[in-house]
């Protein structure tokens, strides 16, 4: 028998050569892991013995060559390949043991195309697609985390078909990943990321229980290891829903840095949120906005929840909670209640992946654009159009309705009072319908919008938004402009003494 083991990472691969050498296995190999086999007292055959021609081009050409090929493809239970094999000298490879260039890892340390360039793998990603087809005959690892278990199965007499098949599996998902790294890559240089194919790649973390319905078949799936690096579920089984809800609610609460934010989101949508000096108050001050629909929501907490706070928090059912992270009491506290679930992302504070871009899927394909992003700037370099402007407490709550309008599904209008989210209107198909439903919704849980600032992600269309929201007693308003009425808003703001920034910015979410 024998293994071909061509890696870049050479994680475990010394303890993968010597176990492979214990159970019979001639060791074939090439370059730097050649070295760092011989190196440690192990037998192996360096590549060029084997097919007869050396290593050259600077290393391009290696392994592409009929005797490595031919010994890994030949089908070993053909007559005529048997006897083809044996016509032309060629021997075979069992077991071949390859992962790629580190093209992730270069162009994350260099701009340099050339270096780029060179660390573009061709013998690696052609061996494995070849040891990949004959799965059959031959063992096929891509990822130093199942040497153990090929070692095993081996020794055990277990590496059945099934077992083989999923190695192949796994080794066509590894070259269909990193050509959709390369492709990605190559048309955000030349293309403006926009190439003539998209490639969408994700690793798969776990199932969830369901989709979004309990008919639907669902599973999350990351970018770069960001869940299974950082997310830690410490109380619970996160669903299909619930992923996406915390998602809605991680990306409002951690829109304002350090800052202990406090964002309740029910169906996606916030439904409560505060910016206030403590978690707990933020926390009180965000359940006071709707705390109707705060039952059975999932609230992200961005920072340490504590004894206090899980106690204030288990006054209602909640189904998660995310956070930075729980301290002992506080889930000794959250394990009185059965059916709530608590997940961390093992920090002082929440985290965010702040992916570069973002898809949806429609019916036929899926749309894809770059991250929107709801910067800083645009509150601080607002334009004041009305003749009043804004005191510092307003052009503080007008930054938190701003990015919390923003991250909130259009049509969509947003007060903010004293640091906290007194109202909301979103997903309307009129404007002026979420600025009143808002209002509505504000009288009956008892909350003032008297001296309220008001946000919309998309400009005014109507004077009819400013004169309901004057009428609810809001003294601040920022919004994107660019409505061909815009001067008769604006009028309308000056008529009812209301400051009117615009950002020049609209962030619709759909």
């Amino acid at each position: 028998m024998r293994a071909l083991l061509s890696v870049s990472d050479k994680s475990g691969i010394v303890e993968f050569a010597k176990g492979l050498k214990e159970l019979g296995f001639e060791i074939i190999s090439t370059g730097g892991t050649y070295k760092t086999i011989k190196d440690a007292g192990i037998a192996v055959t360096e590549i060029d013995a084997i097919t007869k021609f050396p290593e050259c081009f600077e290393g391009r050409v290696k392994t592409l060559n009929p005797y490595v090929h031919g010994g890994i493809l030949y089908k070993r239970d053909n007559k005529a390949h048997q006897e083809q094999a044996k016509e032309l000298n060629v021997e075979a490879i069992d077991l071949v043991c390859v992962n790629l260039y580190p093209f992730k890892e270069t162009i994350e340390r260099t701009d340099n195309f050339e270096e780029i360039i060179e660390n573009i793998d061709i013998g690696g990603p052609t061996m494995v697609r070849s040891a990949a087809k004959n799965f059959q005959d031959v063992l096929i690892v891509t990822d130093s985390n199942d040497y153990n278990a090929v070692l095993e199965a081996l020794k055990e007499k277990k590496d059945t078909l099934e077992f083989r098949r999923d190695l192949m599996i796994k080794a066509y998902e590894h070259t269909a990943a990193y050509d959709s790294m390369i492709a990605n890559y190559m048309n955000s240089r030349f293309n403006e990321g926009f190439g003539a194919k998209q490639f969408i790649v994700g690793s798969k973390v776990f199932d969830t229980r369901y989709g979004e319905n309990p008919h639907q078949s669902g599973a999350l799936y990351e970018f770069d290891n960001f869940f299974s690096e950082h997310f830690k579920a410490i109380k619970g089984e996160a669903s299909f829903n619930n992923l996406t809800d915390i998602n809605g609610a991680v990306k409002i609460a951690t829109s304002f840095g350090e800052r202990d934010a406090v964002c309740i989101v029910k169906h996606g949508n916030p439904c409560g949120f505060a910016l206030k000096e403590s978690l707990l108050d933020s926390y009180t001050e965000a359940l006071k906005c709707d705390p109707v629909s705060a039952f059975g929501g999932v609230v992200a907490v961005n920072g340490i929840v504590d004894i206090d706070l899980a106690k204030k928090m288990n006054e209602i059912f909640l189904e998660v909670i995310v956070a930075g992270g729980f301290t002992e009491e506080a889930l000794a506290e959250f394990n009185k209640k059965k059916r709530l679930k608590l997940f961390s992302f093992d920090s002082e504070k929440l985290l965010r992946a702040n992916d570069k871009a973002d898809f949806k899927h429609i019916d036929g394909g899926f749309v894809y654009q770059n991250s929107d992003c709801i910067c800083d700037n645009e509150v601080h370099n607002a334009k004041l159009v009305t003749n009043l402007e804004a005191s510092k407490e307003q052009l503080q709550d007008l930054e938190i309705a701003w990015k919390v309008a923003g991250l909130t599904k259009s049509n969509c209008v947003v007060y903010v009072k004293d640091g906290a989210m007194v109202a909301v209107g979103m997903g309307m198909t009129s404007r002026v319908d979420a600025a009143q439903c808002a209002i509505k919704k504000a009288k009956e849980v008892g909350l003032s919008i008297e001296g309220a600032s008001l946000a919309s992600e998309a400009f005014f269309p109507f004077r009819d938004s400013v004169d309901a929201a004057a009428t609810a007693g809001v003294k601040a308003i920022i919004q994107p402009g660019g409505s061909i009425r815009d001067k008769e808003v604006i009028e309308a703001a000056d008529e009812h003494g209301i400051a009117m920034y615009f950002t020049g910015v609209r962030h619709f979410l759909h």
